[in-house]
């Protein structure tokens, strides 16, 4: 297997994974699929009831297969190039080369597309027939299929899914035209090349499938469909683009991750098109029994988040406004369990109600709840967009959270603090705890985030939020000098996944070097080494934030045995079972190189920044980190920190920033001045000038 002669970002082999699940998936905000597969998923579009909730099936034409008969030892090739993001399949033979390629169109997010292109070679005049094998039948077991007019030379079925979600509600419908793929392609004598275009528009309207569709045909005709799916997706690169000098594995490794991700934002120009979350898996899995089903966890809210709120901002608004879409289920969630506000579900698809299979998870690990608050606090600490809070349903989002976890606590007289009782922590090995620390941590949190939200919009504070907050337990050993995951906690006792080091980051929780050093060296060795990808990522970023390089190195590395080649697509855990194409595997690789060498902190007063690189990696670029407004360019190596503020919104007007250092030195940050000084500690702030 070759990597594209040395590109980390264009993954290249000459046979496929065995396993098929490995296959790179084709993504965009609205449809996914993986290569060579005969179905593909489209955004919202869930069957089944709670527990039985999955993305519904949408038989796909696209997953065409390229066979070159009687072909003379064709070789073959299997790319994907993240930079265009594009898949494609080569094969080569004396007198010809065939090249099919796949993509979700970036821009045009209802539609998908594939060509085959035959060129003679050589001088070749002989004709050259390629087959195409597909599996395509247009019908699904989760919808209700009926076959519609032709439209524009496109085969049309519609139709909607079989169950809804929640009794009586929505069945979300399908409206599908694509080209008609016939069994075989010709290349004739006198012809040197051909390509022909396949399109797929898929959309929950027959208006809207049509539209998409003629867009498609119009530019193909032009000759530039595939350059303006391209163009699209260049841009997205750009702008979320994250460089290092460090071994070709890593380099590989971020470019995959950053593809995967990417692929499932929406659009920067499509601010009216609802989002609907990001489930572990991505929208091209998450058929019934696979993948979880294509729920939304907490790994989008905490694992992929905060990498997105820094690299495009408005795609981290639009995770938010999913949550506020389906704030009403949260409230029924509540309810039915006899609490106040809104609980989010652990497991959340289109409409905010549980839809975990098994109850346990929703009953009990309602740190999620905690979770999404805590991405909404990031955003506003980082854009201080006050629409969001004011006008589009955020504030009541926030509030709900508050009264929730009021009502989910109780007073302890004997300790003289409130306790949360009954609830699995994100270590998942136990069950029905009491005083978690990570979920007693995160609900101080909420209640301190609502607290300080409601001063800023000059709404009333309610007592309790702030009492509570203070008074709430989260438990700690004053001999060992450690916190305990929940209350009986034995030191050494199995843990499934990060829980107790998520205290140190993201939560930043209030404790010394010496607590901190004490918790990552406690759980270290007691978490369950074939546990989730994401777990060793915040090991990484704890043993940074201590400048204990080879420590955190040992730990990123453990993240390479859950990454399958040749295609860069993660597994949730090591042995190959749970999750595919795992983006909260990703998404805490990502925090390790976004937060963990640049020591970036998000705070309400400032960006803090504190460097740190392991042995190998000498330079970090990172060309468009957005805060308060500004898009920044910044350069770290191990010597010197240099920005540029590269662009300052005008509607509405970005904040005037300054870099301050450790030992109080100023450096103001004006659009298009480069400013530099040593890699020490600081932070950005907005200017008081």
């Amino acid at each position: 297997m070759a990597d594209g002669e040395g590109d980390p970002g264009v993954f290249t082999a000459t046979a496929l994974p065995e396993d098929p699940r490995l296959l790179p998936t084709v993504t965009n905000a609205f449809l996914g699929t993986r290569v060579f597969r005969d179905i593909l998923h489209a955004a919202g579009v869930y069957s089944g009831a709670a527990g039985d909730t999955h993305r519904a099936d949408v038989p796909s034409p696209l997953g065409l297969r390229m066979a070159a008969p009687g072909a003379r030892s064709p070789t073959q090739s299997f790319t994907l190039n993240t930079w265009t993001g594009t898949f494609s399949h080569t094969i080569q033979s004396p007198g010809y080369m065939a090249t099919h390629q796949l993509f979700a169109h970036h821009s045009l997010v209802h539609l998908m597309a594939s060509s085959v292109t035959i060129r003679h070679l050589d001088g070749s005049t002989h004709p050259v027939t390629v087959q195409l094998q597909s599996l395509f039948v247009p019908q699904s077991q989760d919808l209700h299929l009926s076959s519609g007019p032709d439209f524009q030379g496109a085969h049309y079925i519609y139709g909607q899914t079989l169950v809804p979600e929640v009794e009586g509600g929505p069945r979300p419908t399908v409206h599908m035209l694509w080209t008609p793929i016939p069994q075989s392609l010709t290349l004739g004598e006198e012809e040197r090349e051909r390509c022909w275009q396949f399109l797929t528009a898929v959309a929950g309207s027959e208006e809207e499938a049509k539209r998409s569709y003629s867009a498609g045909l119009s530019l193909a005709a032009a000759g530039s469909l595939h350059h303006s799916h391209v163009r699209a997706w260049a841009a997205l690169r750009r702008g979320c683009s994250v460089e290092l000098d460090g071994p070709l594995a890593l380099r590989q490794a971020l470019h995959g991750c950053l593809y995967y991700l990417l692929s499932a934002l929406p659009p920067r120009d499509s601010p009216g098109v609802p989002f609907h979350g990001i489930s572990p898996g991505g929208l091209s899995n998450g058929t019934r029994g696979e993948d979880y089903w294509g729920h939304v966890f907490w790994d989008q809210d905490t694992w992929m988040f905060p990498n997105i709120l820094l690299l495009h901002p408005g795609a981290a608004r639009a995770i938010l406004q999913y949550r506020i879409r389906t704030l009403e289920g949260a409230r029924r969630n509540a309810r039915e369990q006899g609490y106040e506000g809104a609980k989010f579900p652990w497991e959340s698809a289109a409409t905010g109600r549980e839809v975990c299979p098994e109850e346990i998870y929703g009953a009990q690990e309602i740190h999620i709840t905690g979770d999404v608050l805590m991405a909404f606090e990031q955003y506003y600490c980082t854009t201080q967009d006050l629409k969001l809070f004011q006008e589009d349903g955020g504030w009541e989002l926030v509030e709900a959270v508050a009264r929730y976890w009021c009502s989910r606590m109780v007073w302890s007289e004997e300790e003289q603090l409130y306790h949360i009782r009954g609830v699995m922590p994100p270590d998942e090995y136990h069950s029905q705890v009491d005083n978690s620390a990570y979920t007693n941590a995160v609900a101080r949190r909420s209640l301190n985030f609502a607290a300080g939200l409601a001063r800023d919009l000059l709404l009333p504070v309610p007592e309790e939020w702030e009492e509570r907050a203070r008074k709430i337990k989260v438990p700690f050993d004053e001999e060992r000098k450690y916190h305990p995951e929940y209350d009986g906690y034995s030191p050494g006792e199995p843990v499934k996944q990060a829980d107790v080091v998520l205290l140190g980051f993201p939560l930043m929780h209030p404790m010394s070097a010496e607590v901190r050093r004490n918790d990552l060296e406690m759980y270290e060795p007691a978490t369950d080494p074939a546990g989730p990808a994401m777990t060793w990522s915040m090991f990484a970023v704890g043993w940074l934030e201590l400048k204990e390089l080879q420590r955190a190195w040992s730990q990123l590395e453990k993240c390479f045995s859950n990454i399958t080649e040749p295609f860069k697509v993660w597994v949730e855990n090591s042995d190959g079972s749970g999750a595919v194409n795992f983006l909260t595997g990703m998404g805490g690789f990502l925090q390790v190189i976004l937060f963990g060498f640049t020591g970036f902190r998000i705070t309400r007063s400032g960006l803090l920044f504190d460097p740190t690189f392991p042995e190998g990696i000498t330079k970090l670029k990172l060309s468009s980190i957005s805060y308060l407004g500004n898009r920044l360019e910044i350069t770290i190596t191990r010597e010197e920190i240099r920005m540029e503020v590269t662009e300052a919104s005008w509607d509405p007007p970005a904040c005037p920033l300054e870099a301050v250092l450790e030992s109080g030195q100023r450096f103001p940050l004006w659009e298009g001045q480069s400013v530099s000084f040593p890699t020490v500690p600081g932070w950005i702030q907005r200017s008081p000038s």
